[in-house]
């Protein structure tokens, strides 16, 4: 399942060039997962009550076109592939006029008390049910 989160650009999101500046877009793609982990009935505050965390271990980041001050951009979220030990996002930044400006994979470790640890069966296939294959 793709899951899609608007947001304007405002000028503190922005660089000394009126761009979204690097920092931002990584904050952008957090709310992003958090709020598709939100509409996958597994938000943050849910896993904390489960002892269940997701640790970044990797991020690719392909920035294909400026994002300019206050466009609104969509940005399309997605587990690519998952596994009980690793979850794989994909995630991608459109401008208002519908062109791909940016595209992050991430690979998220899943944990337990702070270390790395196999999901549940039952928390593993919840997170199947919205695996989307590009």
């Amino acid at each position: 399942m793709i899951f899609e989160f608007k947001k304007r650009i405002f000028g503190y999101d922005c660089d000394v060039y009126g761009h979204l500046n690097n920092a931002s877009y990584l904050q952008l793609l957090e709310a992003a997962r958090a709020e598709a982990l939100i509409a996958m009935d597994m938000s943050i505050s849910r896993m904390q009550k489960l002892d269940l965390q997701i640790f970044i271990l990797r991020f690719e980041l392909d920035y294909l076109k400026a994002i300019d001050l206050e466009d609104t951009v969509t940005v399309k979220s997605w587990f690519h592939k998952t596994n009980r030990l690793k979850g794989f996002w994909v995630q991608q930044i459109f401008n208002s006029a519908g062109e791909l400006c940016f595209e992050a994979n991430m690979i998220g470790v899943f944990a337990s008390g702070g270390k790395a640890k196999r999901l549940p069966m039952e928390i593993y296939e919840h997170f199947l049910k919205f695996v989307e294959s590009e």
